[in-house]
């Protein structure tokens, strides 16, 4: 037993209270709406609830296969063919986990040890380098701007060493809402490739793209495809971010280094929730209709502030959406968004808290993944601010 004065040495002496956290308790202690944590504000389907008081009361409530209930995995599978034509095998190249945050952590850990370098690409979201640094790897970056309209990928190619052992990836993009484009991930493919190094792909947005754009996955890209780790989640795209149910799609001798960390991290993951959405995944109507749902939140959000003064580019993919005010104030982003938090009454994002040295570019990110009266009276609330 520890001692009163026994010393623990933090493993991550840098990492404080989430920025989420922080926003959320002060939009609580103002009663502010809160457009700052990206989770929804509405149900899920009655039908998905159903499945799950069915499986629930029909005695699926003990431990689940380690690697996930077989129906669950078989779904999975049947829907990445459908969608990349990419045919990966359920009983040993898809693993079930305690939502995306899992997955990204132990693909992490698979491919990364003491001193391996890992690109990520900033601003990023922040499970990402604490995970880097758990593991002993150190993170480097590639810096974009969160309106930025595309990556050079010269400068991209600068930050490969002989260290480089992983790249992580995120498409759609939290919170940039960027989309990766098959010419990117190409061009991705052709220096991991060169480098022989694996990536690690957060596609938990999939499902949510606007404009009649197409989500390229990186397991669709050849090149990519025999180093990747694709991580998912039914969270965001069924609205039950308090489910925690994901799950990675990798090649088996992948996979299978997966599994032994996987197997001792959580082991299994909810049982009835597994077996819940196996039969919803049986109607791909249950996501295939979920862009054009959050296609109108972002139009209803945009429209509602348009005429504030804000830089906006139309959101790309995901459930948020940037806005910059750089012409309207010179206020660094996180006191701008306390102020608007306790004056206004509406609570959002800085961008600098997704980036390594908290840089200020002037851009507030806001969810739009609640209900329409919600977004209206933030909206109403923002015309209020003093600039």
């Amino acid at each position: 037993m520890l001692s009163a004065g026994t010393e623990i040495r933090s493993k991550l002496p840098k990492v404080g209270t989430t920025i989420f956290t922080k926003m959320s308790k002060l939009a609580e202690e103002y009663k502010a709406i809160n457009l700052s944590q990206g989770f929804p504000e509405f149900d899920c389907s009655p039908g998905l609830q159903i499945l799950m008081d069915r499986y629930v009361r029909s005695g699926k409530n003990q431990y689940a296969p380690m690697a996930g209930v077989m129906a669950l995995r078989e779904a999975i599978s049947k829907k990445t063919y459908a969608a990349t034509g990419v045919e990966y095998h359920p009983e040993s190249e898809i693993t079930i986990t305690s939502g995306a945050s899992e997955a990204l952590y132990v693909a992490i850990s698979v491919a990364v040890h003491p001193g391996d370098e890992v690109i990520v690409f900033e601003p990023a979201y922040d499970s990402y380098v604490p995970a880097i640094e758990l593991n002993g790897g150190i993170p480097v970056y590639v810096t974009l701007d969160p309106l930025y309209d595309g990556i050079d990928w010269d400068v991209v190619a600068t930050r490969f060493s002989a260290k480089t052992k992983a790249v992580i990836i995120n498409t759609p993009h939290n919170p940039t809402g960027k989309l990766w484009t098959e010419s990117d991930l190409q061009k991705l493919g052709e220096l991991t490739t060169k480098h022989d190094v694996a990536v690690i792909s957060d596609e938990v947005y999939e499902h949510i793209i606007f404009d009649g754009r197409s989500h390229v996955s990186a397991s669709a890209i050849p090149s990519l495809a025999n180093r990747t780790f694709v991580c998912g989640s039914f969270g965001k795209t069924f609205h039950i971010t308090g489910w925690k149910v994901g799950y990675c799609l990798a090649p088996k001798e992948i996979s299978a280094e997966f599994r032994k960390i996987h197997q001792y991290l959580v082991f299994s993951v909810n049982t009835p929730a597994q077996f819940a959405l196996a039969e919803y995944l049986f109607e791909p109507e249950h996501y295939l209709g979920l862009s054009a749902f959050y296609e109108k939140k972002r139009n209803l959000f945009i429209n509602s502030i348009n005429d504030i003064g804000f830089e906006i580019k139309p959101s790309e993919g995901s459930f948020f959406q940037n806005v910059s005010y750089h012409h309207l104030s010179g206020e660094h982003d996180l006191y701008l968004a306390e102020r608007l938090t306790r004056e206004a009454g509406v609570a959002s994002i800085p961008l600098s808290s997704f980036y390594n040295e908290a840089v200020d570019y002037k851009v507030l990110r806001f969810c739009f993944a609640k209900n329409d009266d919600t977004l209206l009276k933030g909206a109403e609330m923002l015309h209020n601010v003093k600039w």
